[in-house]
């Protein structure tokens, strides 16, 4: 059995510092760490808040991702794509379901199908011209409604490899829109040929 809330905040407090603060993680000693270990310090530990704040869309009345189930750069009955702006890496893609449901209640046809579909985005993503690798990300600590993350890394950028990547992407200035706009064109049409769906505006739909 997991650790209550007040066993695992006490267990890592016994770590701590007199501030409460923790080590540095090893992973700001790696050679891809966007950081410098010098000067960096770890935030202090905070006690346990409950019940949990709610996530957006527990209630599906509420649920932006509900609302745009007929948007993005690929749909099809079940799924859809959309491309996030404003970042900083080449690319990162959401796949949602159309319909509401997170991870831990995604029906078993569905679960199938999000295995499929995940191997054909990583693939098309992958064959982009100067995309060395996809990195694939489920969290859903935000919102209830499950939400797939693909990061696109740059070829040659060995310092972005690995778990830094998405913190690199909030460094980096942002990308040129127009660069991603075609390269996620070409990643949802490449799509619609070996999964099946159709880019909206394309097709008559």
């Amino acid at each position: 059995m997991a650790l209550r809330p007040d066993e695992f905040y006490d267990h890592a407090r016994a770590a701590a510092d007199d501030e409460v603060r923790l080590p540095l993680a090893r992973m700001t000693g790696w050679d891809v760490s966007p950081f410098e270990a010098e000067g960096l310090r770890v935030s202090a530990l905070r006690p346990p808040v409950l019940p949990e704040a709610r996530r957006h869309g527990e209630d599906p009345a509420d649920c932006d991702v509900c609302r745009a189930r007929d948007e993005g750069i690929w749909l099809d009955d079940r799924w859809r794509l959309e491309r996030i702006p404003g970042v900083g890496v080449p690319l990162v893609l959401m796949l949602y379901p159309r319909d509401h449901c997170d991870m831990a209640d995604l029906p078993d046809e569905l679960a199938a199908e999000l295995g499929v579909l995940t191997a054909h985005i990583v693939r098309h993503v992958q064959a982009l011209p100067h995309i060395a690798r996809a990195h694939v990300y489920r969290i859903g600590d935000g919102a209830a409604h499950l939400h797939v993350w693909f990061f696109a890394r740059p070829e040659g950028q060995a310092q972005l490899y690995g778990s830094w990547l998405p913190v690199w992407d909030d460094l980096l200035p942002e990308y040129p829109a127009e660069v991603a706009d075609a390269d996620a064109a070409a990643v949802a049409e490449a799509l619609a040929v070996s999964y099946g769906g159709h880019r909206p505006g394309t097709d008559g739909h």
